[in-house]
Formats: C-alpha cells, structure tokens, sequence
C-alpha cells in the first residue's frame, strides 16, 4: 500500500503548499524561497512542519509508526525513513515483483476491476524501484491470464496493431464480465422458469388423466348398462323365422366389421395359408369364390373341422 499513500500523501501537502517539507526542492529559485520562508519566520516553519508530520504519523500503521519515531522529528526525515523501507535493495525488490506479476492468476480475484487493479498496482511498484513496465507487456500479461469465458475480448485486443493501452483494456473486460453475468443470470431465470413450468405442466396432466380416467369409467359403465338394457330389451322381444332359427337382427347382433379386428394387421400369415383358413377369419369372399367354382372329384364324406356337416 505504499505507492497509493505516497501519492495520495503528496496531493495532501500540495493542497496546503507543503510539499517541499517532504520533498526538498531542487531548481534554485526553490530552493532560495524555501530558505528564505525558514528564516523569515522560523515559528511558522516548525509548526507547519510539525502538521505534516502529524498527518504522517496518523496515516501510517503502529507497526510502521514505531519504526521511524524519533524525538525531534522533522517531516522530512520521516518520509525518507519510510521510503527507504518500501524502496531500498531496488533490484531484489524488482525481482521479487516480477515473480509476482508472472504467477498471478485470475482464479484468485472475485472481479476484473480487482485482478486489473492488482496488476497495475505491481506495475507502478515496479516502477518505484526503477524497473517500469512498458504498455504491451502489461496488456499481454492482461490477456493471458483471463478464462475461457473472455476469449472474443481476449481475440479482438490481442489482434489490434498497436495494443490498445491498459486502461482501455480493463475498460473492455469490464463490459464483457457484465455481459456474462447477465447472460448466466438470465440462463438461470431460464432454468428455473422451465422447471416451474414442467412441474405445472406434470401437475395439470396428471389431473386431466384422473378427470379422463373416471370419465372413461363412469361412461363406460354407463354404456355396459345401457347395452344390458338394449340386449334384455330386444331378447324379450325377438323373433323366429320360418324355420324355426332367431333371425340376427332382431336379436340385436349387428354385422361383425372384420376390419377392426386384431389379425385384420396381419396379412403375411394370411399369405402363408394356401387354403382359405376356417372362421372366424373373414371368409365371405372365399365363400363367393368357391361357391362360383366347380368342385372337383367327389365331396369327400364325414366330420368337418367344426363338427358334422350340415
């Protein structure tokens, strides 16, 4: 956190003019008024300068606090005791930051803001140690390190001639993490939409089958004891014919539709008879048929496959 305090600490002390109790001034007109306003009125410079230093001491950590407290302190002296904690051994520093910035990986981060954040906070501390990173490196770094879900971002950055800068990048990213989350959340309301219906729609079904199962039922009933009514109904009144026989009709059979029937589907086994088979397979056109033909040789006597013949 260093590099953020500094540079928020030195537009602290700009904004009361300051920063040259932190910073020594270096062109010679800055330095001569510098000097000048010190010996004008010393009272003035020591109080100003016991602000800053307070303002140090407030912002820092105990731990940090107690590493640069002196007695007669200057603000000065306690800025540079603090920036060479953070900014001495600059080569080690910059190795140890390198690593960093190679083994950082976006698993770790909840958000491209923070992963974006974190790299351009090693890049600026690497700047501080003397060791900056140009603008294509940090974008490829950028790039490398995204999943899957970012490859078309990832496409169109990496494609561009010359890379777009790093903040331009993360700005990009940024709409693109905002599109996935939409397009996953409302995947989701999808999802739990489509189950809400099924479940509706199993439940309507399974209604409607019991509605239609007691219908077919009672209806069924209702037909089996209008028929037992028809049947008893007509069987006291039929009548015979001449000889004797119930005539079909009038006892309330009604010609058999042969058709429905189940083995109406089966035409290979007819195919496989090469004699008409008996009732009750349909055999009025056989009968036709047999009746138009001469008989051949002598009508064999005795039993049929049904009993005497008549």
């Amino acid at each position: 956190m260093y590099h953020s305090w500094a540079a928020l600490f030195k537009v602290l002390v700009r904004v009361h003019d300051l920063h040259h109790h932190i910073i020594s001034p270096t062109e010679a007109h800055d330095v001569a008024a510098y000097a000048a306003s010190k010996v004008a009125d010393p009272a003035l410079w020591k109080r100003l300068d016991a602000a800053v230093l307070q303002w140090i001491y407030e912002t820092i950590s105990t731990d940090l606090l107690h590493a640069i407290l002196l007695k007669d302190n200057t603000a000065l002296g306690a800025w540079a005791r603090l920036e060479s904690m953070f900014q001495d051994n600059k080569a080690s520093r910059a190795t140890h930051l390198e690593e960093e910035l190679v083994d950082l990986n976006f698993e770790n981060f909840s958000s491209i803001d923070s992963y974006c954040n974190h790299i351009k906070s090693l890049a600026d501390q690497l700047a501080d140690v003397d060791a900056p990173l140009i603008n294509s490196r940090l974008v490829l770094k950028l790039t490398t390190g995204l999943p899957e879900a970012f490859v078309g971002t990832v496409d169109i950055i990496q494609n561009q001639e010359p890379l777009p800068s790093f903040a331009s990048c993360q700005s990009r990213l940024q709409l693109a993490e905002w599109t996935i989350k939409n397009y996953l959340a409302k995947e989701g309301n999808f999802g739990n939409r489509s189950q809400a219906a099924l479940l509706m729609s199993t439940d309507n079904h399974h209604d409607t089958d019991n509605n239609t199962s007691a219908s077919s039922t009672s209806s069924h009933q209702s037909s089996k004891g209008n028929k037992q009514k028809k049947s008893n109904s007509k069987v006291s009144g039929k009548s015979c014919n001449s000889n004797g026989q119930v005539a079909p009709q009038q006892y309330g059979l009604m010609p058999f539709n042969w058709q429905q029937q189940p083995w109406a589907a089966w035409p290979p086994w007819l195919a496989q008879w090469p004699n008409p088979p008996p009732c009750p397979y349909p055999a009025s056109s056989w009968a036709l048929k047999n009746a138009a033909a001469p008989t051949v040789g002598p009508r064999q006597s005795g039993p049929g496959i049904l009993g005497s013949r008549p």
